[in-house]
């Protein structure tokens, strides 16, 4: 079982890092590999960091053979997924958004229809748009076929959407609480697929 979170912000080391790697923590604690893709790594070096739909269907070429391929292999490989972005303008992260638009060859492939995914968003502020953030992420895992996982039930709620924190996320309590969750909700949704 591998879980793959993906670290949309530009910061690697700050709010949404801390909310990625809790959420990871918690899904290893339960059995699962992890592992973290960082969005800004991967992009680095591409002539062009965004899609412009210079073919149809996806040929591949603007990415083959750099980390971002690498990346889109571990997706491949993924059981379930978490999509991580800091809210900019109510909304994801442009790095985020650009690597996403990237995985559109993929939903050619179905390569991750029916896979579980979760939402993590962090905010400058305790209402800071963070619940209009897990909703594109939703619709962007919703448009590869990914199941979402939400919330949970009253006495193991992830959220009703996923995780939302506040910076600084490491005294965020609720935050904290909620990602742990969400990294188990994962594993259980694996699980249950799996019939164990």
């Amino acid at each position: 079982m591998l879980i793959v979170g993906i670290n949309g912000s530009p910061n690697k080391e700050g709010n949404v890092a801390c909310l990625l790697r809790v959420a990871l923590e918690a899904a290893g604690s339960r059995g699962s590999a992890t592992q973290a893709i960082y969005v800004m790594d991967v992009l680095a070096g591409q002539e062009k960091p965004y899609c412009d739909a210079c073919s149809s269907p996806c040929d591949k070429s603007c990415f083959e053979g750099t980390p971002l391929s690498d990346a889109f292999d571990l997706l491949r490989r993924a059981d379930g997924l978490i999509l991580a972005s800091p809210v900019y303008f109510g909304t994801v992260s442009a790095q985020l958004k650009a690597f996403w638009d990237k995985t559109r060859f993929m939903r050619t492939e179905n390569a991750l229809v029916g896979k579980p995914g979760g939402a993590i968003a962090v905010g400058a502020s305790r209402f800071g748009g963070q619940e209009t953030t897990l909703k594109t992420l939703h619709d962007m895992m919703l448009i590869q076929g990914i199941s979402v996982v939400g919330d949970g039930s009253l006495d193991f709620d992830a959220g009703h959407q996923g995780a939302c924190g506040q910076k600084p996320v490491s005294e965020d309590k609720n935050a904290i609480k909620r990602a742990k969750i969400l990294g188990v909700r994962l594993v259980e949704e694996l699980r249950k697929m799996a019939g164990s």
